[in-house]
């Protein structure tokens, strides 16, 4: 149920609380937050709360730098770790100029906008990522160190799996918070483990990414633990990816998640930089299960997108390239304009690569066209994009290819 501005109301003054912390992401996806009192609330929904957008990397220099929080009631949460006396609730804000106009480089924004462009079409559009990161341990200042948490391997138990508690004290919060874990499990690497949750929209898939983050990290330091979700921690280890997974449904009952799919092969060289948007993104790519090539296959995990086995109703489709340092609200914004493309095109799928290809022989994989190998390349196929230049502003694209 969507909650209303009166609804925040209420729940705030039945429930005790006293802060309000009103959180965003800067372009990379790092989420920002300002604490307010509650008696501040009124004032944050009619006029918003100012902040210093120069004082937030990427969101500009320091004229006209003043931009407005304007706090979406739908997103109530309460923060589990905080006090139950005087409480402190968040919700994700809408960011605009003073004359009340969206904010240009506002991110959630542009997958609002995304979400709006898909409706117009009949289409629904699903999202369900799947987590990963490490734990390490941290040192007698709580700064992490490169200790991992324990020696386990894939979806080992106990005694060898040392964060099976770490994980429900997880999968607890994130339910307090609204957010339904569907399974945990410690994955291939020492100390790597994986949390999926339960498909939803765009928006809430983006904003359930941020606040995963966040109650992650938070569980870990309070375990005396560093949870890192960098795309290559250790070399010659697994590296940390979101596997995203896709549904679409369209409003005549027509089955498109082919021609969606070949939007996003069609696509995806040009919107790596933005799935993948660090140096070490490109050390995990075409090692230990990330995908190199750009092939699909039906329940092949060697693959850029699988399609998972199931019913048809669970229909779906898994991209496994990108990684955590993503901008949620960035990466899903353009797999939905890429898709559509696909749609709107009615475009066929290239015939499945039925191979494994970590053992296929090099040889034999020469003729099939790849990932760009490095940050510097799918730097450049950004640039000159002007798929991607149709979709997002000129600034973004510059602070993330310049």
């Amino acid at each position: 149920m969507k909650l209303t501005i009166q609804d925040v109301k209420d729940y705030i003054e039945q429930e005790d609380v006293t802060f309000v912390r009103l959180a965003f992401c800067d372009v990379f996806g790092k989420q920002k937050n300002i604490s307010i009192m509650t008696t501040e609330l009124d004032r944050a929904f009619e006029h918003g709360i100012a902040i210093d957008a120069s004082a937030v990397k990427g969101f500009g220099s320091e004229e006209k730098s003043d931009v407005f929080l304007f706090p979406d009631a739908s997103t109530l949460s309460v923060l589990p770790w905080r006090p139950s006396q005087g409480s402190v609730v968040r919700m994700y804000c809408d960011i605009k100029y003073p004359d009340g106009s969206p904010f240009d480089i506002d991110c959630r924004r542009m997958l609002k906008d995304a979400v709006d462009y898909a409706e117009s079409k009949g289409l629904t559009i699903n999202f369900g990522p799947e987590h990963e990161f490490y734990l390490f341990k941290t040192d007698e200042d709580g700064y992490p160190t490169k200790q991992v948490h324990d020696r386990a391997g894939y979806m080992d138990i106990a005694p060898e799996d040392r964060g099976v508690n770490v994980r429900r004290e997880i999968c607890l919060t994130l339910s307090e918070m609204g957010i339904l874990p569907e399974s945990s499990h410690h994955e291939e690497g020492p100390g790597q483990h994986e949390i999926d949750f339960k498909y939803s929209d765009a928006l809430s898939a983006a904003d359930n990414s941020i606040t995963f983050k966040s109650v992650v990290s938070t569980i870990a330091e309070q375990y005396g633990l560093y949870a890192d979700f960098s795309p290559k921690p250790l070399p010659g280890e697994s590296g940390n990816g979101v596997h995203i997974n896709i549904s679409v449904h369209s409003a005549d009952s027509k089955d498109c998640l082919e021609s969606f799919m070949a939007g996003v092969l069609g696509r995806i060289k040009e919107i790596t930089a933005f799935l993948n948007p660090s140096e070490d993104s490109y050390k995990r790519l075409g090692r230990n299960k990330a995908p190199k090539y750009i092939t699909w296959s039906k329940e092949n995990r060697s693959q850029l997108i699988r399609i998972p086995a199931g019913s048809p109703e669970q229909r779906r489709m898994e991209l496994r390239s990108p990684d955590s340092l993503a901008n949620p609200y960035i990466a899903l914004t353009l797999l939905i304009y890429a898709g559509i493309e696909g749609i709107d095109k009615n475009l066929s799928a290239p015939s499945p690569t039925d191979l494994n290809l970590y053992s296929t022989p090099e040889e034999k994989l020469s003729g099939i066209e790849t990932l760009p190998g490095t940050l510097e390349e799918a730097n450049r196929f950004a640039r000159e994009s002007e798929f991607v230049k149709s979709i997002l502003p000129g600034r973004v694209i510059d602070i993330y290819t310049l």
